[in-house]
């Protein structure tokens, strides 16, 4: 899979997608409307993006068009993560796990989750 990066505007789109395929545009703008207010044609415009960048499928054999995801979370979630890690804590987890720490942002079950990932992480390596 091609690295595709996403803007947040298109991780909105994509998320409504994974959620349940497919959509029509009016289904996607109905279903963004309280969290963003978008037009039908920022949306428009927004899926030709991630069709242009191979993200989602149009198909427009039927009356109306629906649109389907030809990635999944997965195949993107790597990338957003180390680039946000890059941006805004210079690449270091420690950094960003000692913020939320620090902010009392990590809650019981959060911290039971990271010492959970990272005894699996240690016991791999």
């Amino acid at each position: 899979m091609a690295n595709i990066s996403l803007s947040d505007g298109e991780w909105k789109i994509m998320k409504v997608l994974w959620s349940e395929s497919p959509r029509t545009i009016g289904q996607i703008v109905e279903l963004l409307d309280k969290e963003t207010g978008w037009s039908k044609t920022t949306v428009f415009v927004m899926l030709k993006r991630l069709i242009a960048k191979g993200a989602v499928r149009m198909d427009d054999s039927e009356r109306l068009q629906h649109y389907y995801p030809l990635i999944s979370r997965k195949d993107v979630a790597p990338e957003e993560t180390d680039s946000f890690l890059s941006r805004v804590y210079d690449g270091s987890i420690g950094m960003m796990v000692s913020s939320l720490a620090g902010r009392k942002a990590l809650s019981a079950e959060d911290i039971a989750e990271l010492r959970r990932i990272l005894d699996e992480a240690e016991k791999n390596k």
